[in-house]
This record gives C-alpha cells, structure tokens and sequence, in this order.
C-alpha cells in the first residue's frame, strides 16, 4: 500500500474554487437524511471502492447526476474519509479539499472555546484537526 502524499499548494488553490467543495460548504449539516436519497442506493456499494489501479469514473459519473452530493461531500470532509468515492470527489481530490474544508469549518470552532473546558475539550477531541 503507498502513503497518500500531501496535496501541493496549487492543489489546495485549485479545490477551494470547485464547485463541488463549495457546494459541500453550503449543505453542511443540513440535510441528516441524505444517505436515504442518494443515487449510491441502487448501485453495488463496490462500485465506489475501485482498487488503486482501476478508474472511479463509473462512481463520480453516477455522482454528478445525484440530488445529495454536496451532503455527501460534506461528510466524508467532516469525517476525514479518505477511501473511495464521496460527493463525486476521488481520494487524491479530497485530501486538497480536506485542507480547504478544514479553513472553511475551523471559524465554526471559535464557538466552542464559549463552552467552557469540559465541553470545548470533548468537543475538539471530536474535530480532526491535523
């Protein structure tokens, strides 16, 4: 298994303007029951888990015709997933994204230091950070 390389600034440039990010962005949390509505339900779920050498453009084809993509995206970002096909998006396409996500989310933490120690520090051991 080869080491997931971090992304380079151009990368990190290039996903804070995809539209797929921003739209992740935007449907943060909104939806709870996106899983229940996404195209993915009628798919073999092996078809958004291709081995390292095949192409995932039968996944990121289904996702770009898929209502819940942005929710989708969202959560893999959330989550820090970094296998398969989320949101549309391939692995080596969210890691840059990550990276972005993470300076888009990190305001939303400033509320948390309001919290007081116990909850700010369950809270924060929740956040991937790094």
């Amino acid at each position: 298994m080869t080491r997931a390389r971090m992304p380079r600034p151009h990368e990190v440039a290039a996903a804070r303007r995809d539209p797929r990010l921003l739209r992740a962005v935007q449907e943060r949390r909104q939806d709870d029951a996106w899983r229940t509505r996404g195209t993915c339900q009628s798919v073999d779920p092996e078809t958004f888990f291709p081995a390292p050498n095949e192409p995932a453009d039968a996944a990121v084809a289904l996702c770009r015709s898929c209502d819940v993509q942005g929710s989708c995206l969202a959560w893999a970002l959330d989550v820090g997933d970094c296998h398969g096909v989320w949101g549309g998006t391939t692995p080596r396409e969210r890691r840059a994204m990550l990276v972005a996500w993470r300076g888009e989310v990190e305001p939303d933490l400033g509320a948390i230091d309001d919290a007081g120690p116990p909850v700010r520090d369950r809270l924060l051991a929740l956040v991937p950070l790094s």
